[in-house]
């Protein structure tokens, strides 16, 4: 008997022990869930933690608070579709002609324009679903509108949103929503059903890892909020500034109830989460055209002065970045895509020919060192370089009170003694101008000529 129950005794203990290897594997082969979020027209300084203290946003703010904040992170380029294409294909758009807005904006580009990102690239939608992932993308796509670039036929199994750049946030006649390919009304408030849509793609796929990438198109104007948001900024009374706050505000709420739902779907330390603008706020000639602040910054959306192109950026994957990390050296938004793939285990191809690169070496403290010594902008006969902290630099004179029009001529600042870009040193520094100059005539001379 004694015989007996000790046999019996190691067949529970080789089960039990090739029962563990099989949960472990199971655990370590579940591969993590992507979230990338991206505000549209974000001012700089508007989030709780960027320093603004008139709109709270905790849900972004716990973002940054439980992972990484980048003091130095930046976009490819100072507007919409541009960024997003870079976004999507990890490549600098100039590279393969995707330089300026596609337009028309709104409703009005659907089935009109043949003007998208190129069939050519591959998107990050792609790369996930060729590596097994269930892909989304929730609200504003901006990359063609014509169906060879629906979302759709670039990697993406699901989409709710709409195509063009701009969007009402109140179901009007004109309002021009999808769910797939279908037109579909929508009685919420846009930024609110694209939080409820974005819960709904978390909540339906808890069984398998995705890639979901919330596009809001607050705080990009039309300006308009509900009556419940506005009430909670009666202290503003400035009208611009009060219906701005209100749209952050929403955002904000949305981002919250995706963070809940992955909490208690049990599948927030299982997610890694990216937070960026897609470029400055619009504050063009010394006004704000959505109510927008980019302080301390100097310049606008659409210029290459660091009010166009450097932008709040944050990640959070629990357990894996420490929770309250400053990065203080550039990155871009180039880099989200790198980045996800190797945390999902993907390898990168050199012949994907990406511009960005793995970030989590240098937040986690495995690599020393720069993640780009340099950074690149053109867009039309405005350009730009960051090479360490000197910016050499030509920007859209519209961006100031200035009685001519067209571009600066080049001007050279020191970054980490000058964030506002207020004193000119090209004069002082010649040598340097010439350096960062050839610096930046050597990338263009890789560039394509833009397809519109």
């Amino acid at each position: 008997m004694e015989r007996i129950l000790k046999s019996i005794g190691r067949m529970i203990a080789v089960y039990l022990a090739l029962l563990g290897s099989i949960l472990s594997a199971a655990e370590t082969s579940r591969r993590p869930n992507i979230l990338v979020i991206v505000a549209d027209d974000l001012g700089y300084a508007d989030l709780g933690y960027q320093g603004g203290a008139d709109i709270p946003t905790p849900h972004i703010d716990s973002i940054a608070a439980c992972g990484a904040r980048f003091t130095n992170g930046y976009v490819s380029g100072p507007y919409c579709s541009p960024t997003r294409a870079g976004l999507l294909t990890g490549r600098y758009q100039q590279r393969f002609g995707h330089e300026f807005n596609p337009g028309p904006d709104g409703p009005a580009a659907v089935g009109v324009t043949e003007k998208g990102l190129p069939l050519s690239e591959t998107t990050i939608a792609n790369r996930f679903k060729d590596a097994g992932y269930v892909t989304g993308i929730v609200g504003k796509w901006h990359l063609g509108s014509s169906p060879k670039f629906h979302p759709q036929n670039r990697g993406f199994d699901e989409f709710f949103g709409f195509l063009g750049g701009a969007h009402t946030y109140f179901n009007k006649e004109t309002a021009t929503i999808l769910r797939g390919k279908e037109k579909h009304s929508e009685p919420s408030y846009l930024t609110d059903a694209f939080g409820r849509e974005a819960v709904s793609f978390v909540d339906r796929h808890q069984k398998q890892p995705f890639f979901l990438y919330l596009a809001f198109n607050a705080v990009h104007t039309p300006l308009e909020a509900d009556d419940e948001r506005l009430n909670r900024f009666a202290a503003i009374h400035e009208d611009q500034r009060k219906t701005y706050a209100a749209m952050l505000s929403a955002m904000d709420d949305a981002v919250g109830n995706v963070l809940k739902k992955l909490r208690e779907s049990q599948l927030e330390g299982n997610t890694l989460i990216f937070f960026i603008s897609d470029n400055g706020g619009p504050t063009m000639r010394g006004t704000t055209i959505n109510g927008s602040i980019n302080t301390p910054l100097r310049g606008s959306k659409r210029t290459t002065l660091e009010g166009g192109v450097r932008v709040p950026f944050a990640i959070q994957w629990k357990g894996h970045i420490a929770a309250g990390t400053v990065f203080n050296r550039p990155v871009i938004q180039l880099d989200i895509q790198p980045t996800a793939l190797a945390a999902a285990g993907v390898e990168i191809r050199p012949d994907w020919k990406f511009d960005g690169v793995n970030l989590l070496p240098f937040i986690t403290g495995l690599k020393t060192g720069t993640p780009h010594e340099t950074l690149y902008w053109r867009l039309g006969e405005q350009n730009a370089i960051r090479h360490g902290d000197w910016k050499l630099v030509q920007y859209d004179l519209n961006v100031e009170r200035s009685p001519t029009t067209g571009v600066s001529q080049k001007k050279l600042y020191h970054l980490s003694k000058d964030i506002g870009e207020s004193q000119d040193l090209a004069a002082e520094y010649p040598d340097k101008v010439k350096e960062l100059e050839a610096l930046w005539q050597s990338w263009k001379s890789e560039l394509a000529k833009p397809l519109w």
